[in-house]
C-alpha cells in the first residue's frame, strides 16, 4: 500500500470520523429515516470522493495520453475519441438510479414533514378564527378589514383605496366610466358568478355611454333605457340578483369573493387571484371595509 493510499484513507476516516461526531454533538435521532439516509449519504460521499481521488491521481502519474485525436481542435490543443472512462460512466448511472429510488420510494411520502405540520397548525388556527369570529359585529368586521387591506391590498390599491393614480383599481370612485365601457365592449368571464360570462358588445355608442355614465356615478339619478339589458343579469337595482351577477352599487361579500378567488381583468390590468389566502370571514371583513371607502 503506498503512501498515497495511506493519506487517502486516513483522511476518509476524519471526514467519517467528524461527521459522526456532528451528529453525536447535535444528538440528531438516527432512527428517523431522512436523518439515517443523510448520514449515509454523507459516509458515502467521503469514501467515493477518496477512491475516484487516489485511484485518478496514481493513474495521471503513469498513463500516457493514447487513442485517435478529434478532428476540431483549439489553437492547437484537441481531444481525443476515447470511451468514457468505467469509473465515471458507473458512477453516473448508480447516481441516477439512485435518485430515481430516492424520488419513488427512498424518502418517505408519509413521514414527518415540517411543511405538512404547518400546513395543518394553519388548517386548525383558520378553523378556530372562524368560530370565534363568525358572529363579529359590523365594528369589528370593519376593524380586521381594515388590517387586511393594509396587508393584501395597499401594495397595489394604496393605503388609501385611490389605486395609486391610476395604477389600480380605485375604490374611492367605485367604477370609472372607462372601466364600465371596457366591460360593455369586452365582456367579461373572469368572475364565475352563476350568471355565467357576460358577453361582449352587450350596447353600443350613445346606449354604452349612458349606461356607463349612470352606472360610474352611483346609478343615482333617472337610469337610461339601455340599462334594461344590464338588469336582464344584475337586476334593476343594479346590486347583483342576489349574488348571481356582480354587485354594481356597492361591494358586497359576493363580489368581493369571486374577485379574491378568481382574480380579475380590465381596462386598467390583471390582478391575480388570491385563492385560499382569505377566510370567509376575512373576506367578509374586507368587504365591509371597503364599503366604507369613500372618495
Amino acid at each position: 500500500m503506498n503512501g498515497l493510499m495511506i493519506k487517502g484513507l486516513l483522511f476518509a476516516a476524519v471526514l467519517i470520523g467528524a461527521t459522526i461526531y456532528v451528529v453525536n454533538s447535535m444528538k440528531i435521532d438516527l432512527s428517523d429515516p431522512i436523518n439515517l439516509i443523510t448520514m449515509i449519504g454523507a459516509v458515502a460521499i467521503a469514501v467515493l470522493t477518496v477512491g475516484v481521488s487516489i485511484k485518478y491521481i496514481n493513474q495521471m502519474k503513469t498513463d500516457k495520453a493514447t487513442g485517435e485525436l478529434a478532428d476540431e481542435n483549439w489553437d492547437g490543443i484537441g481531444e481525443y475519441k476515447n470511451e468514457l472512462p468505467g469509473g465515471w460512466a458507473f458512477s453516473f448511472l448508480g447516481t441516477m438510479i439512485w435518485a430515481v429510488w430516492y424520488f419513488l420510494a427512498g424518502y418517505p411520502l408519509n413521514a414527518y414533514s415540517q411543511i405538512g405540520e404547518y400546513n395543518e397548525e394553519v388548517l386548525a388556527y383558520n378553523a378556530k378564527f372562524e368560530s370565534v369570529h363568525k358572529n363579529a359585529d359590523a365594528a369589528t368586521l370593519q376593524s380586521m378589514g381594515e388590517s387586511i387591506f393594509l396587508v393584501q391590498c395597499a401594495p397595489c390599491h394604496g393605503e388609501t383605496g385611490d389605486g395609486l393614480t391610476g395604477k389600480a383599481h380605485d375604490f374611492t370612485k367605485r367604477f370609472s366610466k372607462e372601466q364600465v365601457l371596457h366591460a360593455i365592449v369586452n365582456g367579461s368571464d373572469q368572475l364565475k358568478y352563476a350568471m355565467g360570462a357576460m358577453p361582449g358588445g352587450m350596447a353600443q355608442g350613445a346606449d354604452a355611454e349612458a349606461i356607463a355614465e349612470y352606472v360610474a356615478g352611483g346609478m343615482k339619478g333617472e337610469q337610461p333605457a339601455s340599462f334594461g339589458v344590464c338588469a336582464g343579469c344584475h337586476g334593476a337595482d343594479g346590486k347583483g340578483n342576489g349574488g348571481t351577477a356582480p354587485n354594481l352599487v356597492e361591494y358586497d361579500d359576493a363580489l368581493v369573493h369571486q374577485v379574491v378567488e378568481n382574480g380579475k381583468k380590465g381596462s386598467i390590468g390583471a390582478m391575480p387571484a388570491f385563492k385560499g389566502r382569505l377566510t370567509p370571514v376575512q373576506e367578509k371583513a374586507l368587504a365591509t371595509y371597503l364599503s366604507t371607502i369613500k372618495g
